[in-house]
This record gives C-alpha cells, structure tokens and sequence, in this order.
C-alpha cells in the first residue's frame, strides 16, 4: 500500500498514460479511500524534477502493483 509521504516512480507500468521514457517521481499527499477498480487507487501529491522538488501538482490515478517505491513516508 501507498500512503502520505511516499515518493514514487510512475511509468507505464502504472497506467498506459504514463508511457513517458523514465516516467517521473511522485510525492504521495493523500490516497483517495473511496473504492476503484481492484489494484487501482487515486493519489494525490506532487509531480518531482531530477534534484526532489515539486514542480507540479497532480491527481493521478494509477495501479498500485505498477508503482515503484524509492522511500517509505
């Protein structure tokens, strides 16, 4: 499970919408509790650059076993 504070990959392996070369980092805020499809999960936070600063706030929603975790909250 992904929870506040998580810094994450996304890629395509999360979602075919992030099909990006690298994907990006993602400074997990908020899970949405409400229920999606099984696997799946609405997160909220912040779009990361190369150095760890924000550079976009996002709603993503994306497959949790798609995710890559760099550090636990």
């Amino acid at each position: 499970m992904v929870s506040a504070g998580d810094v994450v990959v996304v890629g395509r392996a999360a979602s075919v919408q992030f099909a990006g070369r690298l994907g990006f980092t993602f400074r997990v805020v908020a899970v949405d509790a409400r229920p999606t499809y099984a696997g799946w999960v609405w997160l909220d936070g912040y779009q990361l650059d190369n150095r760890g600063r924000a550079v976009a706030r996002r709603r993503i929603f994306v497959r949790l076993a798609g995710l890559g975790r760099i550090r636990a909250g």
